[in-house]
């Protein structure tokens, strides 16, 4: 797979990982992060620009998301709850998300996309949940520049070894958007105890 990601990038360079992010926000099977990953070691030998990927991967991973986002809002629920047993979304999986995205869109959002079989997911339901398109693109950025950054960071810094790095990564991952949505509704319920004890 490397060869033919280098391949692939060499070829195409940025506009590459344009198309390429694209499809990996869709939640269409293809090695987004991984093609970040090597752009990244390209970079650290200087074949690639930094600035120009950054803002290739962040523009790619919105416009795919988007595109995602305008389906979700266009077919709605009735296609999830007719359709979703052959995309492996069960009314349960369905149901699950969409009380997450009523009770916080932010963490559902940005957190989601950490998690696996949700972060497919995550567009299509912002859109079937008819969320605003600035906020759900504002909350999506925020994770395509942390996605972006981090996946990048690899393969800069490790360079040879980003393979070993890249699994590592996708195991610890999901752990640590479970930490980050822990924190974050500890968060919302000692506010919320806040506004309850203000009003007394």
């Amino acid at each position: 797979m490397k060869e033919w990601v280098m391949h692939y990038l060499g070829a195409l360079g940025a506009g590459g990982i344009l198309a390429g992010t694209i499809i990996e926000a869709m939640g269409i099977p293809f090695p987004g992060g991984v093609m970040v990953i090597i752009a990244g070691f390209l970079v650290d030998q200087d074949r690639l620009n930094f600035y120009h990927v950054l803002l290739a991967a962040v523009g790619g991973f919105d416009l795919g998301a988007l595109i995602a986002y305008l389906i979700g809002r266009r077919v709605g629920e009735p296609f999830f709850q007719r359709y979703g047993n052959y995309l492996h979304i069960t009314p349960q999986k369905f149901e699950r998300a969409q009380s997450w995205l009523t009770r916080s869109a932010a963490a559902f959002i940005i957190v989601g996309r950490f998690v696996p079989m949700i972060s497919n997911l995550t567009p299509y339901m912002a859109g079937v949940s008819k969320l605003s398109p600035a906020r759900f693109l504002f909350y999506n950025s925020i994770f395509a520049v942390i996605w972006a950054s981090f996946n990048l960071a690899v393969g800069i810094v490790f360079g040879q070894n980003w393979e070993r790095i890249s699994r590592l990564t996708r195991s610890w991952l999901p752990l640590g958007a479970a930490v980050l949505l822990l924190l974050y509704l500890v968060y919302l319920y000692l506010r919320h105890q806040k506004k309850t004890a203000g009003k007394i």
